[in-house]
């Protein structure tokens, strides 16, 4: 079927039995097959409830408006088949008291409908794959016998063992120490090459998301501030919170000395935001006219939530 893999419209939640807490709010965007988006902002932005909404795997209490819809799929998405998830902590996601390779096993003959000895043999094919030595003597240890980074491949081998169509990384580096992050980004990459898979990346490190994504899609306070491909983001950002998440990332090639500029002020609280533009308590830019809600500046698909935006890019 032709058109983008995943096209949202309006999509909104909200938590809460008593008083509804809005967590994601009126997001509109299309993802391409093959795309590699990088969704980034700070904690309680409103990233991993997009990525759960997406896989239809919010809690009970939510609350969802908005459409979601797979025009290349043609079909709701099955979590673990059409959806591969990698979580930020492969000691939570992953099962300590059965083997590596009975957890793979399982969900390789589930959505493959292997027999058992196949599997097995699928389950080592794909240790190696993300780079686990011994794949063999591996699938028979347990998760604990495995250091922080292997233990993330291993998350990663059982995200793409039903072959998806989409893989989402959600903090998937953020517990490991910097050399590891970057060997982690290295393999995501390469796998989605390989496999011709779509990924979706969440992290609030805008350095990450530099070095895998093509486009990034940035969220403040529940809501989406800014979408574009990630050249055009990282050197002409759209939204002042987009400038200051730039701003407050040093590389490695800064002068000794220098120090990162804080983004002044917190998040607003979700039961209680500001009127207007979420980001106007904390944004250097701020004037009378941002107390109503900003309209959108530029292409709907190359563009930000700000009276600041730039006008559309020509065509």
């Amino acid at each position: 079927m032709s058109g983008p893999l995943l096209s949202v419209r309006d999509l909104s939640v909200a938590y809460g039995r008593r008083r509804r807490v809005e967590a994601l709010g009126g997001v509109c965007l299309d993802v391409a097959t093959g795309d590699r988006l990088a969704v980034i902002g700070e904690s309680g932005s409103g990233k991993s409830t997009f990525a759960l909404a997406l896989a239809g795997l919010l809690p009970q209490d939510a609350k969802t408006s908005g459409t979601i819809l797979w025009p290349a799929l043609g079909h709701a998405p099955v979590a673990g088949r059409d959806i591969g998830f990698v979580f930020q902590d492969p000691s939570s996601s992953l099962d300590p008291v059965v083997t590596i390779g009975a957890q793979l096993v399982e969900v390789i003959r589930r959505h493959l409908r292997l027999g058992w000895q196949e599997a097995k043999i699928e389950a080592a094919s794909l240790l190696a794959r993300v780079r686990i030595p011994e794949p063999y003597a591996a699938l028979k240890a347990y998760p604990h016998q495995l250091s922080g980074g292997q233990r993330q491949r291993v998350a990663i081998a059982l995200a793409i063992a039903g072959r998806p169509r989409l893989l989402v990384a959600d903090e998937a580096t953020s517990a490991l120490d910097t050399v590891v992050a970057a060997e982690i980004v290295a393999l995501l990459s390469a796998l989605v090459a390989e496999d011709g898979m779509t990924l979706l990346f969440i992290t609030h490190d805008i350095a990450l998301a530099s070095a895998l994504a093509t486009r990034i899609a940035v969220f403040y306070a529940a809501r989406m501030v800014e979408i574009g491909p990630a050249p055009r983001v990282l050197a002409r950002p759209a939204h002042p919170y987009t400038a200051a998440l730039i701003g407050a990332h040093l590389g490695l090639d800064a002068p000794a000395g220098d120090r990162l500029a804080a983004i002044p002020g917190s998040p607003p609280d979700p039961a209680d935001p500001p009127s207007g533009c979420r980001f106007r308590p904390r944004c250097p830019l701020a004037v009378a006219r941002c107390t109503a809600d900003p309209p959108w500046g530029g292409a709907p698909d190359d563009g930000g939530l700000c009276v600041f935006a730039p006008e559309p890019p020509l065509r």
